[in-house]
């Protein structure tokens, strides 16, 4: 009987939940897709073909059960579909929402393979969980048993979080140190309300809070805590910062006011969200509104820049990447969600220089500093051509030379990818090994470093990348950091 609920994948076509207009969506920062209705979500389980290899689950990080949670869906059984959901995931309301599943679970799917339309993981996913908040399901865990034994973790991000989270159901005592005022990293600030709003991301916080994992916020390692302190506080720690060293170009007036990181824009747009007082989004450094923007970039971040920018009310924007759409390194769903509310692509192009003008005459010293930068003007655009692959087997740009041409700007937003900043430096740490790219080195298999004792996981170790790997490393070091802490000399060896 259960079976007749399932492949309904040949009858039922995919649907995706409702997408706001773009006329409407561009006004605010709410989520753009609607609400998964009860009777649509079991529709949309019931495709599942309930294949015997589930390239979905294969290709996603965690290797989420997703066959099993969506005939459970199928069936009414949310409660126990949030069960499955949860066992393997400490985030799927998050994952369901930002979680590029046009490259992993939904780009596997073999309905899609077969031409019948991928399954819409991503959106039952979110839809289970949002449930389970909203039934109760979701409380705050007391561990069945305290264990003496504490662990800090630096970087309360994906990562960071996900490990507190398996290290408190364990009992352990928990303490999670970061630079920000609020928990949850690049969730929080890095990406826009419009692909997660920050109540779902704060009442995750709250849960892990209440659960008794300790949060020491606007701490800065280095400066308002030694490293060294840290280790002497606790039995184990967890390096989970991230990467947020912004990737930089190389040409001139690189300075020039009106250009910005990304980090910092993003930033300032979720802190306005928050309520919170931005000055330099008062006084226009970090605001789009009314004036002809320029993103550098080809990635989610620069996705994310561009509709900021048309949501704070931007004259035009215009997004620059050096290759194709088809190279392009971002989600396609983001770059059409983009082009539908008046974003311009310009491909195969990238800044040669930015050219400013000095601003008017200062009343003030301190003005008079500011008034002497030059302030952005103009993009001088160079034009590409794709040749040869690279080590990467993608194609290379090439410039073309003569086709130049100055494109009017008010701000640029560099959102070219982050780097590693030199932890061992800046916190003073003797011994912490990291690869050439500035990354730490920590083992596959257990996330130890090269200090006993001291684990790392997510973008400080792999570089920049997706939620749901840091998610998948912090679970796994969750379970390294207990066996070391027992004893387990296999790990400690590493």
């Amino acid at each position: 009987m259960a079976t007749q609920k399932m492949l309904k994948f040949t009858s039922t076509p995919r649907e995706m939940p409702e997408k706001r207009s773009a006329s409407e969506r561009s006004e605010d920062f709410h989520e753009i897709y609607r609400e998964f209705a009860d009777l649509k979500a079991t529709e949309q389980s019931s495709r599942c073909s309930q294949c015997g290899v589930p390239y979905c689950q294969s290709h996603c990080p965690l290797h989420n059960n997703i066959p099993d949670w969506l005939r459970l869906t199928a069936e009414g059984r949310l409660k126990e579909a949030y069960d499955v959901s949860q066992a393997t995931n400490t985030f799927p309301e998050i994952c369901g929402r930002i979680c590029p599943q046009d490259r992993l679970c939904e780009g596997n799917c073999v309905i899609e393979q077969s031409g019948h339309g991928t399954v819409t993981i991503g959106a039952v996913e979110k839809y289970i969980t949002d449930t389970a908040w909203d039934e109760g399901w979701v409380q705050p865990f007391t561990p069945e048993q305290e264990r003496a034994e504490s662990v800090g973790i630096i970087g309360a991000g994906p990562g960071g979080l996900a490990a507190a989270d398996m290290l408190r159901r364990q009992g352990f005592q928990v303490t999670v140190y970061d630079r920000y005022d609020r928990a949850g990293g690049l969730m929080t600030y890095g990406i826009p309300g419009f692909k997660l709003e920050k109540d779902i991301v704060m009442r995750r916080n709250k849960l892990l809070a209440d659960s008794g994992v300790e949060f020491v916020m606007n701490c800065n390692v280095g400066e308002d805590i030694s490293f060294d302190a840290i280790r002497g506080k606790h039995d184990a720690v967890l390096i989970a910062t991230g990467v947020y060293k912004t990737r930089d170009l190389d040409i001139d007036n690189a300075e020039a006011g009106g250009v910005v990181r990304a980090i910092d824009y993003l930033t300032a747009s979720n802190k306005i969200d928050f309520g919170d007082d931005v000055p330099d989004f008062e006084d226009g450094e970090l605001n789009a509104s009314g004036k002809r923007v320029v993103v550098i970039g080809g990635g989610d971040t620069a996705m994310d820049c561009v509709r900021t920018a048309i949501r704070q009310g931007a004259q035009s924007v215009k997004c620059l990447y050096r290759r194709d759409r088809a190279n392009m390194p971002g989600s396609q769903r983001e770059v059409q969600n983009a082009e539908e509310e008046g974003v311009e692509f310009v491909w195969l192009s990238a800044p040669g220089q930015f050219t400013g003008h000095v601003t008017g005459v200062a009343a003030t010293a301190q003005e008079a500093d500011v008034a002497a930068l030059p302030q952005i003007a103009s993009v001088r655009i160079q034009k590409m051509r794709l040749g040869q692959p690279d080590v990467t087997g993608r194609q290379s740009p090439e410039l073309i030379e003569g086709a130049d041409y100055d494109e009017p700007a008010e701000l640029v937003i560099k959102a070219l990818g982050f780097e590693a900043e030199d932890l061992p430096k800046l916190w003073g740490v003797d011994g912490l090994e990291v690869t050439r790219w500035g990354t730490i080195k920590a083992s596959f298999g257990t996330h130890h470093t090269s200090i006993p004792g001291v684990f790392a996981v997510g973008d400080i170790v792999r570089g920049a990348s997706l939620v749901v790997w840091a998610i998948r490393d912090g679970r796994e070091a969750a379970d390294s950091i207990a066996h070391f802490l027992a004893g387990d000399a296999r790990v400690a060896a590493q």
